[in-house]
């Protein structure tokens, strides 16, 4: 992906590794959304297993996945999913800013307060 800092957001290097969400439709008829898969594969394969690592060794993003997991009832894989998109985001805001990882800002402010 070279220099993360020319993303403009997180999203762009999701769309940029094929994680974007795609859907399947004609006419009436709605298919399933699933990934787009239309990018670069390592780096898709990079983020997926970053994040697993993150979920199994960083306390943040466990907390994270805990939460997707057991209140909101998210399935497992797609829980891991989102959580690359948090990584991605975080990576692009870090090399934009060109500052330090900090947890605080992993976590939205309302599970801050609670």
């Amino acid at each position: 992906a070279g220099d993360l800092s020319g993303f403009a957001h997180g999203n762009a290097l999701l769309r940029h590794a094929g994680l974007h969400l795609a859907e399947a439709s004609s006419g009436k008829w709605k298919g399933q959304i699933v990934l787009s898969k239309r990018g670069r594969s390592r780096l898709r394969r990079y983020l997926f297993l970053t994040t697993m690592s993150l979920v199994i060794n960083n306390p943040e993003f466990k907390a994270l996945h805990s939460n997707n997991v057991k209140v909101k009832k998210i399935k497992k894989m797609k829980s891991i999913m989102k959580l690359c998109g948090k990584l991605a985001r975080v990576l692009v805001g870090i090399a934009r800013n060109g500052s330090a990882y900090k947890p605080e800002m992993v976590f939205p402010l309302e599970q801050l307060a609670a």
